[in-house]
């Protein structure tokens, strides 16, 4: 009974982390375009949550989900665009919320989230230099051209603007769900306070990268 109780309660959860990243994703059209077809999401924060409260494999099922509702939905990038949502998504939500659950603190958190912002840069350089060419019908040199001066600068602030959101979100969230009882206490059975150097903290790195979001839309 106990098994069927809690396994009701995680689909509801994931059900409900998945419904929240897609209303993120229509946040995000309000937000201008780099370079006329990337786009900022801040899914990936509450992705990278769910990720810190079920584990890594959450984050790769609530991508799936939610790249293929934006797919059938609002997008216009057909099936390159929901290629690439979801290896992005996991790209940064899978190694953040892997090493977390290895290491369950706040420098766990941020270490981890780091991982997850490096490996997002990475790896969207090299599948932006594979699939970009197709996607908007240009030479390969083109996009090339682009990778260190576009792909990966684009890259690296997104993860960061998502890193600072999750690490200003977790709290909050986490707290609300065990309130509703669906997401137990902490198997360490203390009771996280808050903390103001640490918001403040998530707070700079949020605002830095937001900055940097700024100059690069020209605003700034």
């Amino acid at each position: 009974m106990k098994k069927q109780q809690l396994s009701t309660r995680y689909l509801a959860v994931a059900a409900m982390f998945t419904a929240l990243s897609f209303v993120m994703v229509l946040v995000s059209k309000v937000i201008p375009n780099v370079a006329g077809f990337l786009s900022y999401e801040p899914k990936d924060a509450i992705i990278v949550i769910a990720g810190f409260i079920f584990g890594p494999m959450t984050c790769l099922i609530i991508s799936l989900l939610c790249s293929f509702i934006e797919m059938i939905s609002i997008s216009s990038t057909g099936i390159y665009g929901f290629l690439m949502n979801v290896v992005s998504t996991c790209a940064f939500t899978v190694p953040a919320a892997w090493f977390y659950s290895r290491h369950r603190t706040q420098k766990g958190a941020v270490i981890g989230l780091g991982i997850g912002v490096a490996v997002l840069t990475l790896c969207m350089v090299l599948w932006n230099y594979i699939i970009t060419p197709f996607y908007m019908g240009v030479d390969r040199s083109v996009v090339a051209g682009m990778l260190m001066s576009v792909f990966l600068p684009f890259n690296l602030i997104k993860g960061g603007i998502n890193a600072g959101l999750a690490l200003l979100l977790y709290k909050p969230l986490v707290t609300a769900l065990r309130k509703a009882h669906l997401v137990e206490e902490s198997s360490s059975g203390k009771k996280g306070k808050f903390s103001l150097g640490f918001t403040l903290f998530a707070l700079a790195v949020l605002v830095t990268f937001v900055l940097l979001l700024l100059v690069m839309l020209g605003v700034l």
